[in-house]
């Protein structure tokens, strides 16, 4: 996976810098359409959130309480935005 792609946000009280100013749990992360992967013991597991996409299929369960980073691929500074609201 191209290291520039994505946006690697460090995990700090259980919350990422999602935008300057606006940090987010990473328990919305995992619901969140811009994350990619969870960084957790040095491993990369995919986003719970690719659960629903047909493209990547994600079925690995994160352990949330491990993740040290989170890979994002909001590039645009959308923010933080619920994938329930396109599955829903």
């Amino acid at each position: 996976m191209p290291e520039n792609r994505y946006r690697l946000l460090e995990v700090t009280d259980g919350k990422v810098p999602c935008l300057p100013g606006k940090n987010e749990t990473i328990e919305h992360c995992r619901f969140c359409v811009h994350s990619r992967f969870f960084r957790v013991r040095g491993e990369y597991i995919k986003s719970p959130a690719l659960a629903y996409c047909l493209l990547h299929r994600a079925t690995k369960e994160v352990d949330l309480k491990s993740v040290d980073a989170v890979q994002c691929d909001d590039r645009d500074g959308e923010g933080y935005r619920s994938m329930m609201n396109i599955i829903g």
